[in-house]
């Protein structure tokens, strides 16, 4: 089983950017602990003082649904301020979330299936003798298209084909767009209350 999740400070200040970066560390120690992989995609550090604001991680291992039950969702750590030493809070909320999986990008030529057509529209007595148009159809996702823009049926396949990968990379750009919408939001939106987990004082104990 694979997932990808995100830890981040939900633009939090940089006290929720500490925790960001001392969370992940106990949450790669747990993910050792339980034969758990996980790969870095993507690292955002701020510039003042070096620290996580928004990582995300792919993770792979058996157990996984009920590994990240004790993760996904709001994360606290109580404890004072590294960088503020007269600051009055000691609540910081962080937030880790589980994210789409985007579809791969690659495409197997051998998922495409061809189909000759007669062309219509003006083209001569070419028209309609020969087959020379020429569909192209993706298995996989369904999506089809079709070019009669020449009269050798080799052109039309190789037109077809550019066409087709053209809109295989269309949608494929969609579900990255809604991937980062998703990033987006959930930088933006974590939920103060009920955390999943608890973490106290600087080394980051659990509760």
């Amino acid at each position: 089983m694979k997932k990808i999740i995100q830890i981040t400070s939900g633009r939090g200040p940089a006290e929720c950017n500490f925790v960001v970066t001392n969370v992940f560390k106990r949450f790669q120690e747990a993910c050792t602990e339980n034969d758990i992989q996980i790969s870095i995609i993507e690292r955002e550090i701020d510039k003042d003082f070096n620290l996580i604001t928004s990582i995300i991680l792919e993770v792979e291992g058996e157990s996984l649904d009920n590994f990240l039950n004790n993760w996904i969702g709001t994360i606290l750590w109580i404890g004072k301020s590294p960088y503020r030493k007269f600051h009055q809070r000691k609540n910081w909320f962080i937030g880790c979330f589980e994210l789409e999986i985007p579809k791969e990008n690659q495409i197997n030529y051998n998922e495409i299936v061809y189909q000759t057509m007669r062309s219509s529209g003006n083209g001569g007595q070419n028209v309609n003798k020969v087959n020379s148009a020429v569909r192209a159809t993706h298995k996989r996702s369904g999506i089809s298209v079709v070019s009669m823009d020449s009269r050798s049926q080799y052109q039309n396949k190789k037109i077809a084909t550019t066409r087709l990968l053209l809109k295989l990379e269309e949608e494929n750009s969609k579900h990255l767009k809604n991937s980062i919408q998703e990033k987006w939001i959930n930088q933006t939106s974590i939920e103060r209350g009920n955390p999943v987990k608890i973490f106290r004082g600087e080394k980051f104990l659990s509760s």
